[in-house]
């Protein structure tokens, strides 16, 4: 979908139309989960923080979220693609993997199925999307990107080995900011830079993934389109309106966080072992640390305990080998993940092994709409 979230409050608000809008946060506060194609002309890009948006455009409207309904409109999509295949893998609310090798209608190419997709999201919601068709998911997604908004683009086998040429690395879907910076840094910058290391040589510097990255170099990936595909993670995540400094805000923050995350998995019947928590600090510098339990979290209240006392370190009041310095300055954000998840319930009564080992997540980062 096109810049989803803003384009769901576009379509709600006509006074939005036309004018640069941003979903999330606040004036003075936050970060910006979503920003339309308005705002993006000004350089405003979701996981931008609040005051930076502004600076670059300052007549930007900030629009506090509707999950809700953004969860309904993405509904709507997913039973349209449903009506062309069954073999779909969700992506997030507003996008997702189509395998219709062998499709539920009688069309004569994929790219005809997406012209219908496209054609009905647009009548029956409102709203546009972009689509990417080729013979592989890498290439798919790198596709859907190339003519937004409003667009369709298909990268046919002939096409797939030189239209990975000429990108840069850091446009690739799978290579991350910090693996662009390390490729970088080994004259690693596009596509054909990649081509022309061997498997060895990316296993030395990037060990498991070299297969991969070795494949979509030369347009190449066997992965395919899992429609049972399980959550591997549930979060939330609270940026404040004020920067907080003590214990008993943390630990309530810490309590409304662990109680949706204990919700959502309800709602999925779904309980899980790993405990992460992230911290945001009111200069942007962002920490984290994680535990893992012997068996899954046994109730709502044992969850916010965990996270606590991962939390506890960072504040003058624990003592002991974990210490780690007075808070210096206030917390913006704090955010609680569960993760390592099952289907199985978890037991009541069980224990809860609460001997922390620091451990910090790198890939803790809010779930945007980048679209």
């Amino acid at each position: 979908m096109d810049a989803f979230y803003a384009s769901v409050e576009q379509r709600d608000d006509p006074t939005l139309r036309g004018r640069p809008v941003a979903v999330g946060g606040s004036r003075q506060r936050g970060v910006v989960a979503a920003a339309s194609y308005e705002a993006r002309r000004f350089g405003v890009r979701s996981a931008m923080p609040s005051v930076t948006a502004l600076r670059r455009c300052p007549d930007l409207v900030f629009v506090p979220p509707r999950f809700d309904v953004y969860r309904a409109v993405s509904a709507q999509i997913h039973a349209i693609f449903a009506r062309y295949t069954a073999l779909i893998q969700p992506l997030s609310l507003d996008e997702a993997y189509l395998d219709v090798t062998v499709p539920l209608v009688a069309r004569p190419s994929a790219t005809a199925i997406a012209q219908d997709i496209r054609a009905a999201i647009r009548a029956e919601t409102g709203l546009t999307a972009s689509a990417g068709v080729s013979y592989n998911k890498f290439l798919a997604k790198l596709a859907s990107d190339h003519r937004k908004p409003d667009g369709l683009y298909v990268i046919t086998p002939r096409m797939g080995p030189r239209f990975v040429e000429a990108l840069p690395v850091e446009r690739f879907h799978g290579i991350g900011p910090a693996t662009a910076a390390r490729m970088h840094a080994l004259g690693i910058r596009t596509g054909l830079d990649l081509r022309a290391w061997d498997m060895a040589g990316l296993a030395r510097h990037f060990g498991k993934a070299a297969a991969f990255y070795h494949g979509i170099a030369r347009g190449r990936d066997d992965r395919p389109v899992e429609p049972d595909r399980p959550r591997k993670s549930l979060g939330a995540e609270r940026t404040f309106d004020r920067d907080i400094r003590d214990w008993p805000q943390a630990a309530a923050a810490l309590d409304d966080l662990s109680a949706r995350v204990w919700q959502a998995c309800a709602r999925r019947g779904l309980s899980g072992r790993t405990v992460t928590l992230k911290l945001r600090y009111a200069d942007f510098k962002q920490t984290g640390r994680a535990h893992s339990l012997p068996g899954p979290v046994a109730a709502q209240a044992a969850l916010s305990r965990v996270a606590q006392d991962l939390l506890r370190p960072f504040f003058p009041l624990k003592q002991g080998p974990l210490k780690q310095g007075p808070l210096e300055q206030g917390i913006r954000l704090l955010g609680v993940t569960l993760s390592n998840l099952d289907a199985a319930e978890a037991r009541p009564g069980a224990q809860l092994v609460l001997a922390l080992d620091p451990s910090l997540d790198p890939s803790l980062d809010p779930t945007l709409d980048r679209g």
